[in-house]
């Protein structure tokens, strides 16, 4: 579909579509830090599945975010979170897409986390680029630290280091802080078809955040330009409940 046939993009809300969703799986994320960095769009797009187009904020650029935090008795089909396996950090490196429908979402490069066994039920049915890696997070006071070194399937050794220290709740996000976290949706490649897999979860509760390190290679190794210079956006969110609902096959 030619760009000046597409239907204009959705809003960005900080507030999840109000239609009912059955609840394909749920979760909780915790204590997230997301780390952004602006991106030319040219070298998102190759990059993206068929179908969609890199989200472009404000006219001017899109983003690659870093975002690390705790998964937390991942479940599905209305059964109780799992205790063990389905808690673990994860830390993504993830673009922002916008489908022929105008509907915005991420897509992940990776998807970094502690359990194998999650790593490899997402990867056979989801299609997700899950990788198994020696993972942590610690806290000290108001101070966050989260460790990845992968494992499996590689680039074996591809690494990141955060530390964070949280600041104060935000009572205004602005415009682009909204962008970058107020997302309903995930785009994927799967058996030949470009999924939409849609997400709710109450509005987003950020905070500001210093970023004190960042030692990392994932975004490389994702097949993206290394962030060069400061993130352009630091964030911290104690955490949100997330349901996500059945996918749309797309095409």
């Amino acid at each position: 579909m030619a760009a000046a046939d597409r239907p204009a993009p959705e809003p960005v809300s900080p507030c999840p579509p109000a239609a009912p969703m059955r609840p394909l799986l749920t979760q909780s994320w915790l204590d997230l830090a997301f780390v952004h960095w602006a991106a030319d769009p040219a070298d998102v797009a190759p990059l993206l599945p068929p179908g969609t187009v890199p989200d472009i904020f404000d006219g001017a650029c899109t983003y690659v975010g870093l975002v690390a935090f705790r998964m937390h008795r991942v479940s599905g089909l209305g059964l109780p979170g799992i205790p063990y396996l389905g808690s673990f950090p994860e830390t993504n490196v993830r673009l922002y897409s916008m489908d022929e429908r105008g509907r915005r979402a991420v897509v992940f490069r990776s998807l970094d986390a502690s359990r194998l066994v999650p790593v490899l039920v997402a990867r056979a049915a989801f299609g997700l680029p899950y990788v198994w890696s020696r993972m942590g997070v610690e806290r000290s006071g108001d101070t966050l630290t989260y460790t990845s070194r992968r494992r499996w399937p590689g680039p074996r050794g591809a690494r990141s280091r955060i530390v964070l220290r949280t600041g104060d709740p935000i009572g205004d996000p602005t415009p682009l802080e909204h962008f970058l976290t107020a997302r309903w949706a995930l785009h994927s490649r799967f058996l030949g078809r470009t999924r939409y897999l849609p997400n709710a979860h109450p509005r987003w509760p950020l905070h500001r955040a210093d970023l004190l390190e960042c030692d990392e290679d994932l975004v490389a190794a994702g097949g993206l330009p290394a962030p060069v210079g400061r993130p352009t956006s630091v964030l911290y969110a104690p955490g949100v409940p997330v349901r996500f609902g059945p996918q749309d096959r797309g095409r």
